[in-house]
C-alpha cells in the first residue's frame, strides 16, 4: 500500500500534537474509538465499526476431505481483502507487504490461538470435516486495521451456525435450517488485538492509532489477548527498541480494553438471539442508523372508510351550487359563436368617426409608402434623369442597365414611368405598391390643376 503522503508541516504539526498530548479527534493517549456491532440477515455475517474504520466480515462452511495429517479435525481458512474501495491506496489483486502480515497476523489471533474447537468440526473420521471459511473485506481505511479485522472475525465466528448433520454407517445425512436447528460453533474464547503506536523512538505512546497517526509514527506493537488476561499472540514492527517497563504497560492497557470489548460483543450477540427469537426486525437495514436520506419516514395510518357515502352527501348539500353553465354557444353574429362569459366580436361595426380617422391616417402614411417603395427599387436603379420640358412639365425617367430610355421631342408627351422588372412581390409590397400609385397620381392630377 501507498500510504497517503504527508507534507513536512502536517507531520511536524502531528508530532507537535502527540508530544502535547492531543489527538486530532480529540481522544486522550489511552482512549479507544467507539466500537459499532451490526449484523446481518444471516448467521455468520457482521460489519464492525471501529471509528470510521469499517470491516464485514462473512462465515462460511462446506464437507471436504480432512488434511491426512490432522484426520479428526475441521479446517480453518482465512481471508483479509483490502479493496480500492477502502482506500485509494490498495491495488486489487495484489498481494502487499501489508496485506501479507495482516493475513499472517489474523491467523495466528484466531487459528494459532485455540480459539475454535476443530475437532467438533470432524463428521467422519479420514474422510468428511467442516471447513470454516472467515471473509473479511475492508470497507473504509481510516487506520487500524488489524484491531477491527479482529473483533470482526471473532464476532462473526460467535455468530455463525454450521447445518446440523447425521450419520447412519457410510451415509451423511445435512439438514436445513427449515428441518433442524442449525449448530453455533463450538468456541473457548474470543481473542482481541489491541495496537500501539509508537513515537520519538518510545517516547510517547498512542492506543488505536488513526490513519493520520500511522503515517508518522516510529514503530507498532500488537497484542493479542482474551478477558482471562492469556496473551494469544504479540507482534513488533518498525523496527523500535522496547523495554520491559513498556511492553508490561501495554499488556495492562490491553487487558482493559479486550474486557470492555468482550462484554460488548456478548451483549450485541445476546440483543441479535433475542430479536431473531421474538421474530423483530433484524438485519443490516434495520441496525444502520437512519440518516439525511432515510430519516424523513413516516409510519402507516389507519384510514377510517366507514359511512363514507353518507359523509359524502352531506359534503355536497352543504356546498354552494356551481355557476352559470351555457349548454349550448351563442351565435351573435353569423360566422362569430361564443361558448361561456366573454365580449362580442365589434371588429365590422366600426363607427363614422373611426372610418374618417381611418382614412385621414391611409392619406399621412401614403408618403411613408413611398419612400419605402423607392428604398426597395434602389438595387435595380442605376440612375435617375430628370428633364423639365420646355412646356413646364416634369418628366421622370428611370434609367435601368437592360432598357435604357429614349427622350421624344414632343411637348404634349406626358409623365411615362418606367417600372422595373418584374419580380416576385410579397402580400405586403404588393399593398403598399397600390398605395403609393394612388397617392402620387392625387399629386400629379393636383398639379395638373394647378397649372
Amino acid at each position: 500500500m501507498k500510504a497517503t503522503p504527508l507534507s513536512n508541516c502536517e507531520r511536524r504539526f502531528l508530532l507537535r500534537a502527540i508530544e502535547e498530548r492531543k489527538r486530532l479527534d480529540g481522544r486522550q493517549c489511552y482512549d479507544y474509538r467507539n466500537v459499532r456491532i451490526s449484523f446481518g440477515a444471516d448467521y455468520g455475517c457482521c460489519i464492525v465499526e471501529l471509528g470510521k474504520t469499517r470491516v464485514l466480515a462473512q462465515v462460511s462452511c462446506e464437507l471436504v476431505p480432512p488434511k491426512p495429517n490432522r484426520p479428526t479435525e475441521g479446517i480453518l481458512f482465512f481471508n483479509l481483502e483490502l479493496s480500492p474501495m477502502a482506500a485509494p491506496g490498495f491495488e486489487p489483486g495484489r498481494q502487499s507487504e501489508l496485506l501479507v502480515k495482516l493475513n499472517r497476523l489474523i491467523e495466528r489471533c484466531l487459528r494459532n490461538s485455540k480459539c475454535i474447537d476443530t475437532e467438533s468440526l470432524c463428521v467422519v473420521a479420514g474422510e468428511k470435516v467442516w471447513q470454516i471459511r472467515l471473509d473479511l473485506h475492508l470497507l473504509n481505511h481510516d487506520g487500524n486495521i488489524i484491531d477491527a479485522a479482529s473483533i470482526a472475525g471473532i464476532v462473526a465466528l460467535c455468530h455463525f451456525r454450521r447445518p446440523d448433520v447425521s450419520v447412519q454407517g457410510e451415509e451423511v445425512t445435512v439438514y436445513t435450517p427449515e428441518e433442524r436447528d442449525p449448530v453455533p460453533l463450538s468456541i473457548h474464547h474470543m481473542p482481541i488485538c489491541v495496537s500501539f503506536a509508537f513515537f520519538q523512538q518510545g517516547t510517547y505512546l498512542l492506543v488505536d492509532p488513526s490513519e493520520r497517526e500511522e503515517c508518522v509514527m516510529d514503530g507498532l506493537l500488537v497484542i493479542a489477548m482474551n478477558k482471562h488476561r492469556e496473551i494469544c499472540t504479540i507482534q513488533s514492527s518498525g523496527g523500535i527498541m522496547l523495554v520491559t517497563d513498556q511492553v508490561l504497560r501495554c499488556s495492562k492497557i490491553t487487558a482493559v480494553k479486550v474486557a470492555e470489548i468482550t462484554e460488548l460483543i456478548q451483549k450485541a450477540l445476546e440483543n441479535d438471539q433475542k430479536v431473531r427469537k421474538e421474530g423483530g426486525k433484524f438485519g443490516f437495514a434495520e441496525s444502520i442508523p437512519n440518516q439525511k436520506i432515510t430519516a424523513f419516514k413516516m409510519e402507516s395510518a389507519a384510514v377510517d372508510t366507514n359511512n363514507v357515502e353518507e359523509q359524502a352527501e352531506e359534503i355536497i348539500t352543504k356546498a354552494d351550487p356551481p355557476s352559470e353553465v351555457f349548454a349550448k354557444p351563442i351565435l351573435h353574429t353569423p360566422g362569430t359563436a361564443q361558448i361561456g362569459e366573454g365580449i362580442e366580436n365589434s371588429w365590422g361595426d366600426l363607427e363614422e368617426s373611426e372610418r374618417e380617422e381611418a382614412v385621414e391616417e391611409e392619406g399621412e402614411s401614403e408618403a411613408t409608402a413611398f419612400e419605402c417603395q423607392k428604398m426597395e427599387t434602389e438595387d435595380t436603379i442605376t440612375e435617375v434623369v430628370c428633364t423639365k420640358l420646355i412646356t413646364g412639365l416634369w418628366l421622370v425617367g428611370l434609367v435601368f442597365l437592360d432598357e435604357p430610355i429614349v427622350l421624344s421631342d414632343s411637348e404634349e408627351e406626358e409623365v411615362v414611368i418606367l417600372e422595373p422588372p418584374k419580380k416576385t412581390r410579397t402580400q405586403t409590397n404588393l399593398k403598399q405598391e397600390n398605395t403609393s400609385k394612388k397617392a402620387f397620381n392625387k399629386r400629379r392630377k393636383k398639379k395638373r390643376a394647378a397649372h
